[in-house]
C-alpha cells in the first residue's frame, strides 16, 4: 500500500477538529432527506445527460449544451419554448422544469417528455408522451396513454410505447394503434412488470429489440403464492389488501417470457421448459434482433446457464455458458455486445472470486470446456471466453465503449477497496488505463462514441467535483468544484481506519465520527451504526467517508459514532461476502465485536454506555447484538428488522440461507425470537406498519416472544409507511431514535 493510501486510511482528511465559537449547529431538517432545509446544505450540483455526443445540462428553466473543450454553455432551448412547441394550455399541463426531459434518439435533435392532459374529445385524464425537434421547434410525435398506466417503455427506434395497466401489458404503435398484449392480468397473473422481487438485477419487465419491432416481456403467475395481509387504516373500517409474499421454503411464483410482434399482433413464448422453482433473468437481445439471451438459475441458485433462443419461434437453441458454485451464483448484468463486432459480447461474473469482465466470442464455438473456479465452483464454456480484467478487486460498473479505440470504460476499486476509479480497457489485449486522479470515489457516464467521460468525484476533502475527460489523451475540463456547504457549521472530526476481522487476517474498514468539541480526556457514550448485509457498504472514500446526516447530528449532541463494514458486505469479493452462507448474523456479529474490542481500547470511549442502531439487515444485526451480547450494549434501536429468516422472501433468503427444511440449524441459530429472554438493555423496535419487505410478522412475533419470556422491548410503528420512512416521516423517525439514546444511553 502506498504512502498516499496509508495516509488516506489512517488519517482524517475531512474536517477541522474543535469548532470555533459562533459557528452554526445542525438540525435534523438540515441533515436528512425530507428535511425542509436539507437541499440548501447539499454541495452544488449539475444535472446533465448525454444526448448522443452532446453533454446537456437539464436545468429548471431550459437545456444547455456544454462544450467539452472548455465547459462553456450554449442554450439549446428554454422551458418556455418547450411549452410553446408542446402547445401547453388549458387542455394539457405545463412542463414545470426540464429535469424531466429525456435524451433524444441517437443523433437526432429530438427531445422527449411526458405531459398530462384531459384526453382527446374531453375524455378521461391521460398522459401524453411527446417528442419535439428542438431545432425546428416542431412536435414530431406524440402518444396518448391512460393516466394510470405504469412501466412505460418507449422504443426510440420504432416510436412504439409499451405500458402496463391493471397488470395487463399494452403496446401503442407509432401510428397510434393500441394493442392489448394480454387480457387476463390480475394480482395473480402479472404481465410486463418486474419479477423475482427485483433480485438478480431485475429493474423492469419489458425489453424492446434494437429495431423496436419486437417486445420481450415477463409473465409472472403468482397465484400459488400466499397473500400477506397488509392493513389499510385510512378506511372507515380498516380493510386489508394483499401483498404477494413467497416466504423461504414455500411455493414460489412461475415466470415465463413472451415475445410480442406489433406488426402481426402475435406472441410467441420462449420454450424454456417447466418454470417451477426456476429464475429467469438478464434478458438481452442480439444486435440483429433475431436472438434472445437469458440467464436461467435453479431454485438453489447454485447453477446458472446462459441460454440462447430464436426470437421468431421461441425455440431454445442451446446453452452458451454454465457456471456453478457450492454456495450460490448471482448473475446481475445482461450481455453487452461489442458495437464493432456483433459476434462478441462482454459478460460479468465472479467466477474467479471477484466481479470481472469476460469477452465471449460466438464465432468460435467449441466442445464444452470445463474449468475449476474460485472456492470449488466450476464453469463450462461452449464458446471461446477470454478474461478482460482480473485481480483481487471488483468491477463496479460498466460505463460504455470507445468505438474508435475499441475499448470499454468501467469503474472499479482496483486502487483501494474504499475507492471507485474510472478505467479504460482495450478489448484486444486487456491493457488498462486510469482516466481519473486515482483518489476518492469516481462515477461516470460516457458519450455515444466514447470520446468523453463525465467524471463525478468526491473525496473526504472534496464535496463534489464534476469534470469532462477526453478518453483518448486523459485531458480534463472542470465543470464544477463545489464549495463545502457546511463550512459555517460545527462539523465533527470524521476519521477512517482499519482493523482485522474475527478471522485474524481480513482487513475491515471503519468510520468514526467524534463528538463536536472532542476532548480526548473525556469519556463519551458511543453508538455503533450497523448494516452488515449483502449488496451494501457503509464506508468509502467519498465525502465525509459516506457519513450519514444522523451521525453528524448525534456527534453534535456529544456521542461518538462507529461504523464498520463486516464480512458479508459488498465490493470485497465473493469469499468476503459468502462467508455468512447458511448462518446469517454469526460471522457478521463476530466482526462487529472486533470493532467493540477496538473501541474498548480507546480511552475516550465509555464502555458502560454503548448503544447500537441499524435498519433492515441492520435492524436484524442490532437486535441480534443486543440479545447475544446483553452485557455490552446498554441501548439499541432496531428498524424494520428481520427476526426470523423463514419469514423472509424466497429469492434473497434462500440464496444466503438455503431452504428452512434443508438448513434447520442455520435458521434456528438466526432466529431472534429464541433469544428474546436474553434482553437486558433498552431496545426499541420501529417498523413501517405496511412494510412489504420485512413484513410486520417479524416484529410482532418478536414482541410475542418477549412477552412470553418476560422481557420488555419498546415498539413504535409508522402507519402507511413501508420499509423506509420518507419525507417528514424520516425526520420524525430520527427525532425518535435520537431521543431514545438521549433517554437511555446518555
Amino acid at each position: 500500500m502506498t504512502k498516499r493510501i496509508n495516509l488516506f486510511i489512517m488519517v482524517s482528511l475531512l474536517s477541522v477538529l474543535a469548532m470555533a465559537q459562533g459557528k452554526k449547529s445542525f438540525t435534523l431538517d438540515d441533515l436528512l432527506p425530507g428535511g425542509s432545509t436539507y437541499h440548501q446544505l447539499q454541495p452544488q450540483n449539475l444535472y446533465t445527460a448525454w444526448w448522443g455526443n452532446r453533454l446537456v445540462e437539464t436545468d429548471l428553466d431550459g437545456c444547455n449544451e456544454i462544450n467539452p473543450k472548455n465547459g462553456s454553455k450554449k442554450v439549446l432551448f428554454t422551458l418556455q419554448q418547450l411549452n410553446q412547441w408542446l402547445g401547453a394550455g388549458e387542455d394539457s399541463s405545463v412542463v414545470r422544469s426540464c429535469y424531466n426531459v429525456e435524451f433524444p434518439d441517437g443523433g437526432q435533435p429530438w427531445v422527449a417528455t411526458v405531459v398530462s392532459g384531459k384526453g382527446k374529445n374531453g375524455g378521461k385524464p391521460t398522459s401524453i408522451y411527446t417528442v419535439v425537434d428542438f431545432k425546428s421547434g416542431k412536435k414530431v410525435w406524440e402518444q396518448e396513454y391512460p393516466a394510470d398506466a405504469t412501466a412505460l417503455d418507449r422504443s426510440p427506434s420504432s416510436n412504439s410505447l409499451a405500458f402496463v395497466r391493471q397488470h395487463n401489458l399494452y403496446v401503442t404503435t407509432k401510428e397510434g394503434q393500441t394493442m392489448a398484449v394480454s387480457s387476463d392480468g390480475s394480482n395473480d397473473l402479472v404481465y410486463g412488470e418486474t419479477v423475482h422481487r427485483n433480485e438478480f438485477g431485475i429493474t423492469k419487465g419489458t425489453f424492446w429489440s434494437p429495431d423496436g419491432k419486437q417486445l420481450a416481456f415477463y409473465r409472472m403467475d403468482q397465484s400459488m403464492v400466499p397473500d400477506y395481509p397488509q392493513v389499510d387504516i385510512t378506511t372507515r373500517i380498516a380493510t386489508t389488501y394483499p401483498c404477494k409474499y413467497p416466504m423461504a421454503g414455500e411455493k414460489m411464483h412461475k415466470v415465463t417470457v413472451g415475445v410480442f410482434t406489433p406488426a402481426t399482433g402475435r406472441t410467441v413464448w420462449l420454450q424454456a421448459g417447466d418454470p417451477t422453482d426456476r429464475y429467469f433473468t438478464n434478458i438481452s437481445w442480439s444486435p440483429d434482433n433475431r436472438k434472445i439471451y437469458m440467464i436461467e438459475l435453479n431454485r438453489d441458485q447454485n447453477r446458472a446457464e446462459l441460454v440462447r433462443y430464436d426470437a421468431a419461434t421461441g425455440k431454445k437453441e442451446g446453452v452458451i455458458y454454465e457456471e456453478e458454485h457450492p454456495k450460490y451464483v448471482e448473475p446481475m448484468h445482461g450481455l453487452l455486445f461489442l458495437p464493432w463486432d456483433s459476434s462478441k459480447f462482454i459478460y460479468q461474473s465472479q467466477r474467479d472470486g471477484y466481479n470481472h469482465l469476460y469477452l465471449f466470442d460466438l464465432s468460435k464455438p467449441q466442445a464444452p470446456q470445463r474449468h475449476k473456479t474460485f472456492q470449488g465452483g466450476a464453469c463450462e464454456e461452449h464458446v471461446e471466453v477470454t478474461p478482460l480484467t482480473s485481480g483481487e478487486w471488483v468491477v463496479k460498473e460498466v460505463l460504455g465503449f470507445d468505438l474508435k479505440e475499441k475499448s470499454l470504460l468501467f469503474c472499479s476499486n482496483e486502487i483501494h477497496p474504499l475507492q471507485s476509479n474510472i478505467y479504460k480497457v482495450r478489448v484486444k489485449d486487456g491493457k488498462r488505463t486510469l482516466l481519473d486522479n486515482g483518489e476518492g470515489v469516481h462515477y461516470g457516464s460516457v458519450n455515444a462514441d466514447g470520446t468523453y467521460v463525465e467524471d463525478r468525484y468526491s473525496s473526504p476533502t472534496v464535496a463534489r467535483s464534476i469534470s469532462l475527460t477526453d478518453t483518448r489523451n486523459g485531458k480534463g475540463c472542470n465543470l464544477l468544484t463545489a464549495e463545502d456547504p457546511w463550512k459555517d457549521y460545527n462539523v465533527p472530526e470524521i476519521t477512517c481506519g482499519s482493523i482485522k476481522a474475527a478471522d485474524g487476517t481480513t482487513d475491515l474498514y471503519y468510520r468514526m465520527v467524534k463528538p463536536v468539541d472532542f476532548d480526548p480526556n473525556k469519556k463519551y457514550p458511543t453508538v455503533i451504526y450497523v448494516y452488515g448485509g449483502p449488496h451494501a457498504h457503509n464506508v468509502e472514500a467519498s465525502r465525509n467517508y459516506l457519513a450519514r446526516g444522523w451521525e453528524i447530528y448525534m456527534a453534535q449532541k456529544g456521542y461518538l459514532l462507529f461504523i464498520l463494514d463486516n464480512r458479508g458486505s459488498e465490493h470485497r469479493g465473493l469469499a468476503f461476502e459468502n462467508v455468512t452462507f447458511r448462518h446469517l448474523g454469526i460471522e457478521e456479529m463476530k466482526d462487529q465485536m472486533e470493532g467493540v474490542k477496538f473501541l474498548k481500547s480507546l480511552p475516550y470511549v465509555d464502555v458502560d454506555r454503548m448503544g447500537v442502531h441499524g435498519w433492515s439487515f441492520g435492524g436484524f444485526m442490532t437486535t441480534n447484538l443486543m440479545l447475544t451480547y446483553p452485557d455490552v450494549f446498554k441501548a439499541g434501536v432496531a428498524g424494520g428488522p428481520v427476526v426470523d429468516w423463514q419469514y423472509y422472501e424466497v429469492m434473497y433468503g434462500e440464496r444466503y440461507m438455503d431452504r428452512p427444511q434443508d438448513n434447520p440449524e442455520g435458521y434456528k441459530g438466526s432466529n431472534l425470537r429464541l433469544k428474546a429472554g436474553n434482553l437486558k438493555g433498552k431496545l426499541q423496535v420501529i417498523i413501517g406498519y405496511n412494510d412489504p419487505v420485512c413484513v410486520p410478522q417479524h416484529s410482532l412475533s418478536f414482541l410475542r416472544a418477549c412477552i412470553d419470556a418476560g422481557t420488555q422491548p419498546d415498539f413504535f410503528t409508522y402507519p402507511g409507511d413501508e420499509h423506509n420512512m420518507m419525507g417528514k416521516d424520516r425526520v420524525h423517525l430520527h427525532e425518535r431514535i435520537t431521543q431514545y439514546f438521549e433517554d437511555y444511553l446518555k
